[in-house]
């Protein structure tokens, strides 16, 4: 089965004035072959991916490395998790392209003041787990682990499956 596994990362910075910065990498993803034909991988990922039990799993990975390392734990926000779902959906019907996007929106929606914010993106393809693909990978990063790191204390997760049986995961984090 093809593997393919793409992330993206961003940091932000709200600074008193209420500028922000962000930083984009230029991440195009490769296509791989595949021995399992296209259709068969669409009707594995859309009757066995549980996107809930996923969301779940990355916040306990991500909790766990933190802990690991100790920092306190991320609580999660209700408001974030809908902005995260809704980018990855969005993301996963080509609505919008793989990144960061709107991040600075998708912030704002969530109605809360904030300090900071940062994000951390991610799809892949063809995985038995992609929770941990995502969050391993994100770990190997250093963008990403700096986020995971970071001095936040909520966070928002949110996954989508694609129809062509990738799966989209972005994690929104936020300093209140």
């Amino acid at each position: 089965m093809s593997r393919t596994l793409i992330y993206g990362i961003v940091g932000t910075l709200v600074l008193s004035s209420g500028a922000i910065a962000i930083s984009v990498p230029n991440q195009t993803p490769t296509p791989k072959s595949s021995d399992v034909s296209s259709r068969n991988r669409q009707i594995i990922a859309q009757s066995s991916i549980n996107t809930t039990t996923i969301e779940q799993s990355v916040f306990q990975q991500i909790n766990n490395y933190r802990g690991s390392q100790n920092l306190p734990v991320l609580l999660k926000n209700s408001a974030a998790d809908n902005q995260a779902k809704i980018h990855s959906q969005n993301m996963a019907s080509g609505r919008v392209p793989f990144g960061h996007s709107g991040f600075k929106q998708r912030v704002q929606a969530i109605g809360i003041p904030y300090i900071s914010a940062g994000e951390n993106v991610a799809y892949n393809q063809g995985y038995s787990d992609p929770a941990k693909q995502a969050v391993q990978s994100w770990l190997q990063s250093p963008g990403h682990l700096a986020n995971i790191r970071g001095n936040y204390n909520l966070t928002g997760i949110g996954v989508a499956s694609g129809p062509n049986g990738k799966i989209y995961v972005t994690q929104i984090f936020l300093r209140v």
